[in-house]
């Protein structure tokens, strides 16, 4: 088989529909989605796939703020992963940490589709949408 490897994005975020609908718009042709409701089963996935981009919630489960950044820390002391960060309860000093901590991108919540897009094509990523 020839071609292009598969991209893999890691998607984990606890509300099911952010779930459903990234994985809709972010699949196509070379590129696999994985899911993830919660931390510990996307450390798992982390430990068995190797994947080009996470796309992370950091308050999940009761985990707010700051503390909701292990996920990212985690990721970028042990993986060669690109993590953008999603958050319904972002603030000035919590977006400053993600940065600090390897974040290659910040989103509010709702996320603008367009630039994610824009920001998953910029990591090699395939999609299935033009972002002009």
């Amino acid at each position: 088989m020839t071609g292009n490897p598969i991209k893999k994005i890691l998607i984990v975020d606890d509300e099911p529909s952010i779930l459903l609908s990234l994985s809709y718009v972010l699949k196509t042709d070379g590129v696999e989605i994985i899911t993830s409701s919660e931390i510990e089963q996307a450390e798992e996935a982390l430990r068995a796939t190797p994947f080009d981009l996470v796309l992370a919630d950091i308050r999940m489960s009761g985990v707010t703020g700051i503390e909701g950044l292990a996920l990212l820390t985690y990721i970028k002391e042990r993986y060669n992963t690109d993590v953008i960060i999603m958050t319904g309860y972002g603030d000035a000093e919590t977006e400053a940490e993600a940065y600090k901590r390897g974040a290659s991108y910040y989103f509010t919540k709702p996320v603008d589709i367009s630039a994610l897009l824009e920001q998953v094509a910029k990591k090699g990523i395939p999609t299935r949408y033009t972002t002009a």
